[in-house]
C-alpha cells in the first residue's frame, strides 16, 4: 500500500508516493531524483546516505519515507546556491578531499551539520563528528583539512591554502 507524503526538500515543497516499508534514501533517489545521496551499506554503518531531517543528522537508509511526512529534509543538493558551490564543497575540491565520491555527499552534509552547530571546531571535534562517515579511499586527513578550511572561509578568515607559503 502506498502512502502520500508531503515534505520540504532543500527548501522546496515536494509530494510523492511511497511504500510503507520504503526508506527515505530510496524515495530521495528513485521518486525525487536526488541522486547525490548515496547508498553505501544500507545498514546505517557508513554515513554515505547522511541527510538532515528537521535539523538532525540521520542516515536516510534507516529512516522510513513515511516518517518524513511534513519533515524538513536537506540533502547534499541543497548545499550549493545555483552554480555557486558552498564553501564546504569548494574546500573539498581545493584540498583534494575526495576520491571515488561515494562517501563525499554524506561527509559534506555531516560537515555542514557540524559547522552549523560549531563554526570554529578543533581538529579533534571534526574527527569525532565525522566518525560515523566511512571513507575507503582517503586517510581522512584531507577531509579534516577541508572541513577546517571551510570553517575558516565561513568565518571570513583566509583559507588554510591561502595561509601556506
Amino acid at each position: 500500500m502506498k502512502k502520500h507524503i508531503q515534505m520540504q526538500l532543500n527548501g522546496q515543497s515536494v509530494e510523492f508516493l511511497c511504500e510503507t516499508s520504503g526508506t527515505l534514501l530510496h524515495a530521495l533517489r528513485d521518486s525525487l531524483q536526488m541522486t547525490g545521496t548515496k547508498e553505501g551499506c544500507g545498514s546505517g554503518d557508513c554515513g554515505a546516505c547522511s541527510v538532515m531531517m528537521n535539523d538532525t543528522l540521520v542516515c536516510s537508509c534507516l529512516v522510513l519515507a513515511v516518517e518524513c511526512s511534513h519533515a524538513d529534509i536537506r540533502t547534499v543538493e541543497g548545499l550549493a546556491a545555483g552554480d555557486a558551490l558552498h564553501p564546504l564543497q569548494q574546500a573539498f575540491l581545493d584540498n583534494a578531499a575526495l576520491q571515488c565520491g561515494i562517501c563525499t555527499p554524506g561527509l559534506l552534509v555531516a560537515a555542514k551539520a557540524l559547522l552549523d552547530k560549531n563554526p570554529d571546531p578543533t581538529e579533534t571535534e571534526v574527527r569525532y563528528w565525522i566518525a560515523g562517515n566511512l571513507c575507503r579511499c582517503t586517510g581522512y586527513d584531507k577531509i579534516v583539512r577541508a572541513i577546517l578550511d571551510a570553517a575558516q572561509r565561513l568565518r571570513g578568515n583566509a583559507s588554510v591554502n591561502e595561509l601556506q607559503p
